[in-house]
């Protein structure tokens, strides 16, 4: 296992680039060093992106104030408007692994979007209004045509599904929406790695005024390492389903690696950049400088594609440009439309044999699946509107307004680690431990991240669960307790055959019980059955090995891998109870109801067992290992016991623990015990969903929106952070934060 951080790299050639390299740190190492500091010494290693502390990037409000319009701004002010949340960083194109674009900092123009390590991926907006040229996206250097004047942002609105931002100058308004779908239920489209991007412009003076937009993006979306060659293309695609002909500008690598990875990013496929056609539109590929410069000169561009390539991606820095000559705009607002996605095929590669992305087997090529998107542009719209009004109303429902902000800020993110493939025509789905390890469908990262494919979309933690199911049963994992994991390097599920890699015998095996256990409670009783007899001897195995071991566990790793190994871990202990619990019913499901009388007689055994051998010796909280008095830990793991209602934990003692966090919050959270000051905000979810009853649930939800909306980690969404210093500690953008539907997940 690698077990690193990406690092961050020297600034590139060109002012504001920032291209990552492959350097790594020991998250182990560096995180035991950390405490009430956060990043401390580590600090910087720690942050792929840059850290913004000047006073604009900054909240106004206070930690745990209201949520709508947290950053207020007087009439006239120049301060944006954030409604629900100031996001540590803005999700702009979030569709996979590779395909993952962010702002980090609150202000679209003046500075790049990067991928989610903080390597550049520069995309420039121009606007030209009677003349006169705005920036609204980017940090563009264009020789001779400085560009002094830029558009006013007034605001920022982060729903579940896009980023939306409000723009003026010159009379004009701009709406620019970057929009990620996410599809419950629907794998087809869920399938596409594919982002809008929609611009409306509208007059608001009452005046007419003439606009043309400029949209380009550069060769870094394609490749972490700018020395690389690449090649590029463009395409008019025809319409389909009554939708718009597209220009399509296309780059590759002249080399590709297959199914590997540099600095995070893929090193084989295509990046595909699609404007729909229209009146005004003109393209261009070619040097940043001559690009740039023909458009600020001449208010259009050439439609012509630059002949000297293949060539470095930081050669003359090529752009893939679009000029959108929009006319005369009156208060009947104007539209523009654009896609940005990373096509790649195989996609992974399971146990040496390479995976198609499912969605070829919907379309025979990315033209085709680029045409639909677009074709279907006006409906997803509608279908994502509704599913953010769905998320907002059951979030406030559920937690109030500042959880419902930080379900917004989660969904994409938690998605985005995800992808789709095809397997003997069957869909299975692959995640990603983004930022932390890079393995494949780690068992201890697709765990805290169930509660939001419960909450939107059950079937999708069945395709999860498949491979890693698939493995244990038939790919030759030679252990009697669960894998880690699939692969130790994402995209080659190459399996563990030696047995040699991250073993976390209790914690895995207990993950995968509960989720198979949670998975199945959301079926029909045939479709359960069916699902429970197919894997009842691998989940029996693991289940037994848990009855051996779960009670008093030995010196095990488990999934807070940075404090280090643990005995007697009482939360540890407490899930391997669940996960026994919760094979009962699995048994049942299967109808093998003596297996199920036994698991259960066995979990009400060992839970009372675990009362006693946890209590501290100051009776008012449990303790962090049996034999370690005076000590405590955040129970997150009791929240399997809510979620399946397997009734298991003693109220009492879930109200003894409730009373116990509430005298430790921090300004910005509940540690996980008392070594560190840092959390974890997926686990601080699980935990307010399991004591959602007690005040301490508030308190903790309260505490993660004071951190998301305040800290200076402009970073993607951490789950790693410190309580004091507001700081990042470690990781970003990983897919756990699908555990924040933690309270959603307790209403389906």
């Amino acid at each position: 296992m690698s077990d690193t951080i990406n690092t961050p790299a020297e600034p590139g050639p060109e002012s504001g680039r920032l291209p990552s390299s492959g350097g790594g740190v020991s998250r182990r190492g560096l995180l035991r060093s950390t405490g009430v500091v956060g990043l401390g010494a580590a600090g910087v290693t720690l942050l792929p992106g840059m850290v913004q502390t000047a006073r604009a990037e900054q909240s106004n409000g206070a930690p745990g104030s209201a949520p709508a319009n947290r950053a207020h701004s007087a009439p006239g002010s120049a301060l944006p408007v954030f409604d629900p949340i100031r996001p540590p960083a803005v999700p702009l194109a979030v569709r996979s692994p590779y395909l993952s674009t962010w702002l980090a900092g609150d202000l679209l123009a003046g500075r790049w979007p990067s991928f989610w390590t903080g390597r550049t991926t520069a995309m420039t907006g121009l606007a030209r209004i009677d003349g006169t040229d705005f920036l609204f996206i980017g940090a563009p250097n264009i020789p001779d045509h400085p560009l002094p004047r830029g558009m006013v942002q007034r605001s920022l609105t982060l729903t579940a599904t896009r980023s939306q931002y409000v723009l003026a100058a010159g009379g004009v308004e701009l709406t620019l929406t970057f929009l990620s779908p996410i599809e419950p239920g629907d794998l087809r489209r869920q399938s596409m790695p594919l982002s809008y991007i929609t611009a409306e412009v509208r007059s608001t003076d009452g005046a007419a005024h003439d606009v043309g937009l400029y949209f380009d993006i550069s060769g870094e979306w394609l490749h972490a390492d700018s020395g690389t060659k690449i090649r590029w293309a463009r395409e008019e695609v025809p319409g389909t389903a009554g939708g718009p002909s597209l220009t399509s500008l296309s780059f590759t690598p002249d080399t590709p690696r297959v199914l590997a990875e540099n600095g995070d990013m893929a090193t084989w496929g295509t990046t595909v950049w699609s404007a729909a056609q229209q009146p005004g539109l003109t393209w261009q590929i070619g040097a940043d400088t001559v690009v740039r410069k023909a458009v600020v000169t001449d208010g259009k561009l050439g439609n012509v594609v630059d002949d000297g390539q293949p060539r470095a991606i930081n050669d003359r820095w090529p752009v893939f440009a679009f000029h959108f000559d929009l006319g005369s705009v009156r208060r009947s607002p104007r539209t523009a439309t654009l896609s940005v996605g990373h096509v790649r095929e195989p996609a992974v590669s399971y146990l040496g044999t390479q995976l198609p992305p499912l969605w070829r087997s919907y379309w025979p090529d990315w033209q085709h699946m680029a045409a639909y998107f677009h074709a279907d542009a006006d409906a997803a719209a509608r279908r994502t509107d509704a599913l953010d009004r769905k998320i907002r109303k059951d979030a406030t429902a559920a937690g109030g307004a500042e959880y419902a902000a930080l379900c917004a800020l989660s969904l994409r993110q938690a998605f985005g680690g995800t992808e789709l493939v095809s397997r003997d025509g069957k869909p299975w789905a692959f995640l990603k431990e983004i930022s932390s390890d890079g393995n494949v469908s780690t068992v201890d990262v697709t765990y805290p991240a169930m509660p939001v494919f419960l909450y939107l979309d059950p079937a999708y933690l069945g395709l999860l669960l498949g491979p890693l199911l698939d493995y244990a049963e038939h790919g030759g994992w030679p252990k009697e307790f669960a894998e880690h994991d699939l692969g130790s390097s994402y995209p080659n599920a190459t399996g563990h055959n030696d047995g040699n890699e991250e073993s976390m015998q209790v914690e895995e095996s207990a993950n995968m019980v509960l989720m198979s256990a949670a998975y199945i409670a959301r079926l029909d009783s045939a479709k359960a059955r069916a699902f429970a007899t197919d894997h009842y001897a691998i989940l029996k195995q693991w289940t037994d090995y848990l009855v051996t071991n779960a009670l008093d566990p030995g010196y095990q790793n488990q999934t807070d891998d940075f404090t280090g190994f643990i005995a007697h871990s009482a939360n540890l202990a407490l899930k391997g109870i669940l996960g026994i619990g919760a094979m009962s019913r699995i048994a049942a499901a299967a109808g093998n109801s003596a297996d199920a009388t036994r698991y259960r007689a066995t979990a009400r055994d060992y839970i009372g067992q675990w009362v006693t051998k946890a209590q501290d010796t100051t009776p008012d909280h449990l303790k962090l290992a049996y034999d370690q008095p005076g000590t405590w830990s955040l129970k997150y793991n009791g929240y399997p016991d809510a979620l399946l209602g397997l009734g298991l934990v003693p109220a009492a003692v879930a109200r003894e623990e409730a009373d116990w966090y509430a005298t430790q919050v921090n300004q910005f959270g509940v540690p996980l015990d008392p070594r560190h000051s840092y959390t974890k905000g997926d686990w601080e979810m699980w935990t307010a969903a399991w004591l959602r009853d007690h005040p301490v649930s508030d308190r903790l939800i309260g505490a993660l929106y004071a951190f998301a909306t305040s800290t200076p980690s402009r970073v993607p969404f951490t789950d790693l952070y410190d309580t004091v210093s507001d700081n990042q500690s470690g990781f970003q953008a990983r897919p756990v934060v699908g555990g924040i539907f933690a309270l959603l997940s307790l209403d389906t």
